[in-house]
């Protein structure tokens, strides 16, 4: 004889499987988050990279009156366009237009002060509204080091050495990877792919409780001969097996863009192994389980389908909260954080991405944590089932 369970989780994988339309929706909303995260990281690497791509253009009004600087621009793959006199306006439209990245105007006393050894001006015109604050600013260490070579120079041929003016020379060491300092950007944009654990589960936790209520037919379900337990049971595994689902698809498909991405040109690299992987896919299990059991708990309570769609759409955000806390406090990782629903999903991959061997406590916190909890509220919502004046709202 089959199991009751088992009956009841096929009838509503059945139920649930036969809105297609909600389904293909539910599913490009999962794929969307992987290709989000691969298109959000292919921007920065082709914006950090567009510098040595393309180069910097350079407008220079009286090149010819610093030869050396502006050799050592073209030394930077800076190319410096000689630009005729302009006022002010025209060299504000010239920025608007987005045809040079700076302009840098020499004026007519610039050599008379260089030679005679006083402050030579030099204007930098620029643009704070547009994108290209990086080129600028490499425009800007040219400058600095055109200043400090002219400067030591000058010391020398009056027989000081220009470490004079260097007293304490500070050697700076960074001991941190690839890994580690991509841990914090990626690690962020890894919570958006344990999203489905609760999108997918919401509609079906609806439907099976609100929905069957206002159709009837939760009330034929309870008349069958089966404990509360064992529906409560059917229809949360049901639900949950969709989020679990989601959840894989958009771990494995963000796994395969981190790998094709040439984080690497950022300074940064994806070093998570699928063996590792996979362990974050089966420690996540619970997390569908623990969203499915409070969306079927909720939504036993809302007498209408509007109501539970209501209710649930505002308890999906509440996941969410600790993460954004520890992101606004900017909180190291703690054991604590490993014994909070998905907030532990979050520091768990997070700290895969440094690289680093964490050992396996983390894993098993990340799936007690998720795993307990929806089995108690699995426990509560057998037991409140238990009333049909309470399940049927009348």
């Amino acid at each position: 004889m089959k199991s009751k369970l088992w009956i009841v989780l096929r009838k509503e994988l059945r139920e649930t499987l036969r809105d297609r339309r909600t389904l293909g929706m539910l599913a490009l909303v999962s794929l969307l988050y992987p290709l989000m995260i691969g298109l959000i990281l292919h921007q920065l690497i082709d914006k950090s990279t567009k510098t040595e791509r393309e180069g910097i253009e350079l407008a220079v009004i009286g090149a010819a009156k610093a030869p050396t600087l502006m050799a050592q621009l073209g030394q930077r793959n800076i190319t410096v366009k000689d630009t005729a006199p302009m006022d002010e306006d025209a060299i504000g439209q010239l920025l608007h237009a987005k045809k040079t990245v700076a302009v840098l105007r020499l004026p007519e006393d610039f050599v008379e002060n260089y030679q005679a050894m006083r402050p030579a001006r030099v204007e930098v015109w620029f643009d704070s509204a547009s994108e290209n604050g990086a080129q600028r600013r490499e425009v800007e260490e040219v400058l600095d080091a055109y200043s400090r070579n002219v400067a030591s120079a000058r010391l020398l041929a009056h027989g000081v050495s220009p470490a004079a003016l260097a007293p304490v020379v500070v050697q700076r060491y960074d001991t941190g990877t690839n890994a580690s300092r991509s841990a914090v950007l990626i690690g962020s944009l890894l919570g958006l792919l344990f999203l489905p654990a609760f999108i997918m589960t919401m509609s079906g936790a609806v439907d099976s409780t609100a929905g069957e209520r206002e159709r009837r037919s939760l009330e034929v379900l309870m008349a069958q001969p089966a404990t509360t337990w064992e529906l409560i049971g059917g229809k949360i595994l049901a639900i949950s097996l969709l989020g679990v689902v989601g959840v894989t698809v958009e771990l494995l498909l963000g796994h395969v863009v981190l790998k094709w991405l040439p984080l690497e040109e950022i300074g940064m690299s994806w070093s998570v192994g699928w063996g590792h992987l996979l362990l974050v896919c089966l420690v996540t299990a619970p997390l569908s389980l623990l969203a499915s059991a409070l969306y079927v708990t909720l939504a036993m309570n809302a007498k209408t389908f509007k109501e539970a769609q209501t209710i649930l759409s505002i308890v999906m955000l509440v996941p969410f909260i600790p993460s954004m806390v520890v992101s606004f406090m900017d909180l190291k990782t703690a054991q604590w954080m490993y014994l909070v629903p998905m907030l532990s999903n979050q520091t768990l991959a997070k700290e895969l991405s440094k690289g680093g061997d964490i050992g396996s406590l983390p894993f098993l916190l990340t799936f007690l944590c998720s795993a307990i909890p929806a089995l108690l509220l699995a426990a509560f919502a057998s037991w409140r089932m238990k009333t049909e004046r309470y399940v049927l709202a009348v």
